[in-house]
């Protein structure tokens, strides 16, 4: 796997977590990435942030410098995160995240209520996997498996990045281990549905959602709007796909910096 010098490793829960901290006395905002991401999909929010918040990013199982082990599942990823809180001396953060880093937030939020102070959900929904896509996404792990990433690169950007060249992550891809790869894609199939537990998490909640987004449609995002148990605003980040704050920061930058301005 690729490195980055800049970040810093902690052990938790039986894992060497890679995770970068912007440092300074600020309130605090951790930041989940998505599936085939890294901590580096939100280097944009970290600038837009930093002067007035500490920013915390990482690495999640099988990504990035962190390894997946053992299979794992998302509640293992909220884990995760809550064990970071506690090894920087953390109490309360505002906890968000993109598509999958969503749904570890979620389950931050159920597991420790108390250590959420707000989430921000990018791109994101509460449920399982939408059947009739299952058989597709299997194809292109089961190519990525034997072939490498290569003859499915082009079809992975569009339903994350959409258009366009992203030299740069299909690099990072290149480098995956294949079976870590694979554990991650396991958690992600087969993840549980928390929606009917919506109601319990009162955190206030941004929730930004690209109009174009390929992989997980704009209905998600409203179902997630009205069912939380808090107050809750949705914003509609047009003409975005799936990784609405990597490709879109200046509207998501923005309104994310407002929402933390309200708290």
């Amino acid at each position: 796997m690729l490195y980055d010098k800049g970040m810093q490793k902690a052990l938790i829960n039986g894992i060497s977590i890679g995770f970068q901290d912007s440092g300074g006395s600020g309130p605090v905002v951790l930041l989940s990435h998505g599936f085939l991401m890294d901590h580096s999909m939100f280097d944009l929010q970290v600038a837009a942030l930093q002067e007035k918040y500490r920013v915390i990013t990482w690495d999640e199982r099988g990504f990035g410098v962190t390894q997946a082990l053992t299979d794992f599942t998302y509640w293992d990823s909220a884990k995760d995160v809550i064990g970071l809180l506690d090894h920087l001396g953390i109490d309360k953060a505002v906890i968000g995240g993109m598509s999958q880093g969503g749904f570890i937030s979620l389950r931050v939020a159920l597991l420790a209520p108390d250590r959420v102070r707000a989430l921000i959900l990018i791109d994101t929904q509460s449920g399982t996997e939408d059947p009739a896509l299952v058989e597709g996404y299997t194809s292109l792990h089961d190519a990525w498996i034997e072939h490498g990433p290569a003859p499915v690169q082009e079809v992975v950007a569009g339903l994350i990045l959409g258009p366009g060249a992203w030299p740069e992550w299909m690099h990072k891809w290149a480098a995956l281990d294949r079976p870590q790869f694979s554990r991650a894609f396991h958690c992600l199939m087969h993840r549980d549905d928390v929606t009917s537990r919506l109601a319990e998490i009162t955190a206030p909640t941004l929730i930004l959602h690209g109009t174009l987004d390929a992989s997980i449609p704009l209905v998600k995002a409203e179902n997630l709007r009205d069912q939380l148990g808090g107050a809750t605003e949705l914003v509609a980040v047009d003409g975005a796909p799936h990784a609405s704050n990597l490709t879109h920061p200046t509207e998501t930058n923005a309104a994310i910096s407002r929402f933390l301005g309200s708290l």
